[in-house]
């Protein structure tokens, strides 16, 4: 069976031991209905990503100097999705 590019990023996602890059979360909240925020305190490396349906907001910090994110965010981030019945 053929996993799409979503399948796949999700599952790198949800494997804890693999390197998940920014602009794989990008894609997969895009993917998921989620918009970036530019509002209000979300400059810089503070980003805010809102579901435009449901008004859930992620947010978190960019990566700097590198491009990885960390475990903690990941872990925040899948709870958040699951919490609200997005995966």
């Amino acid at each position: 069976m053929n996993m799409s590019k979503f399948d796949k990023i999700l599952a790198k996602l949800l494997n804890l031991k693999s390197v998940f890059t920014f602009q794989e979360l990008e894609y997969l909240l895009d993917k998921l209905g989620y918009v970036e925020k530019k509002t209000g305190k979300t400059s810089g490396s503070r980003k805010a990503y809102l579901h435009e349906q449901t008004s859930h907001i992620i947010r978190l910090h960019k990566p700097h100097p590198g491009n990885e994110i960390k475990r903690y965010t990941r872990v925040y981030i899948i709870n958040e999705l699951k919490k609200n019945d997005m995966i």
